[in-house]
């Protein structure tokens, strides 16, 4: 990377914030750090939607004077080269399809429950937000049984190496019981997060 400096603008509890830290933690690639609350509309303000991101979303890492929203899009950035993205093609797109698979399948419903319920909390929610419950419920239940399927014979999502799948899907995977799923009925990825925790350079989600 030629740039230098790198500044994560980023609500902390946020599990897309936390895929940017943790990548960047691995690469041993030190990150500025500016805070937003999204709970009192802090990416929403005139300043936030024409200096940082007109989508009015976080995270968004700042490259110098360039601004890249997406979590997953900053994550390929920060590991451009590196062992994190495999040298192998098939692997390399196999490792787009999970994160695709993080962005459509499991974020939508793990990441929302648990901002409904751990944040919002499930009184403060609409009507039409709680009818979603249930559904979002089932859908994130498929969404972990897939992964749990997909690991009971591997140590890591792609090509059996630690790369950006497991860390984009580590993120909410770690933190789901916070938006009320059972982790104790997905054994293999309970065996996989113990396993990435215990990489060298981890970081935790509040550090």
């Amino acid at each position: 990377m030629t740039d230098t400096r790198l500044i994560l603008h980023e609500y902390p509890p946020s599990g897309n914030c936390y895929k940017i830290r943790l990548t960047a933690a691995h690469l041993g690639v030190p990150l500025e750090r500016r805070g937003y609350d999204i709970l009192r509309g802090e990416t929403r303000t005139p300043a936030f939607l024409a200096e940082v991101n007109a989508n009015g979303r976080i995270p968004v890492l700042q490259v110098g004077e360039r601004f890249l929203p997406e979590s997953n899009a900053a994550c390929v950035y920060l590991a451009d080269g590196s062992a994190l993205i495999p040298a192998d093609r098939f692997d390399r797109a196999d490792m787009l399809r999970w994160m695709f698979f993080e962005q459509y399948n499991h974020e939508p419903n793990v990441a929302t429950l648990r901002f409904w319920r751990a944040f919002v909390g499930e009184g403060a929610l609409t009507a039409a937000q709680r009818d979603q419950i249930a559904a979002k419920q089932a859908a994130g239940a498929a969404a972990l049984a897939l992964m749990d399927g997909h690991l009971a014979e591997r140590r890591f999502l792609v090509g059996d190496a630690f790369g950006l799948a497991d860390i984009a899907l580590y993120a909410y995977t770690h933190v789901a019981g916070e938006g009320g799923f059972d982790l104790s009925l997905y054994p293999a990825i309970r065996r996989w997060l113990d396993r990435v925790a215990g990489l060298p350079n981890h970081v935790p989600i509040d550090a």
